[in-house]
């Protein structure tokens, strides 16, 4: 169940950010498709979050098979739950704030590294979730 969790979880924040943020990238190609390019960041870091999640169900497979007792199995269940909600999270929060800051970024320039900032604490969320998923497992 727990890598269940990790790359369900995971994978369904990296496709929530990725469509959330698609949806502003579209309006913005509308107003002005130069700027299509550097608006891909937000769909880049939420494909991100599935790397998350297939790592540490990667690394949950290879301990379940010589567990040994029912306290590892809710430790590696708490390892994929750790990393996949954290992820989802992540992903929420890098959709809205990617829709949001691409829409802006189609408005006004200078909102660009504000965005980028912005984008880089939601994706921490995820990478902390994952860091303390591998140090549950250990």
């Amino acid at each position: 169940m727990g890598v269940a969790s990790g790359l369900v979880f995971a994978n369904l924040g990296a496709s929530y950010g990725t469509a959330k943020s698609g949806v502003g990238i579209a309006s913005l190609g509308v107003i002005d498709a130069s700027k299509v390019i550097k608006a891909l960041i937000p769909v880049i870091m939420a494909g991100i979050l599935g790397v998350y999640g297939i790592i540490v169900a990667v690394l949950l497979n290879s301990k379940c098979k010589d567990m040994k007792s029912e306290k590892q199995g809710y430790q590696y269940l708490s390892a994929g739950l750790c990393c996949g909600l954290s992820a989802l999270a992540s992903g929420l929060a890098i959709g809205v704030a990617g829709d949001a800051g691409v829409r802006a970024y189609a408005q006004t320039d200078g909102i660009f590294v504000g965005m980028i900032i912005l984008l880089i604490f939601a994706e921490a969320i995820g990478l902390y979730g994952m860091i303390i998923a591998i140090i549950i497992m250990q």
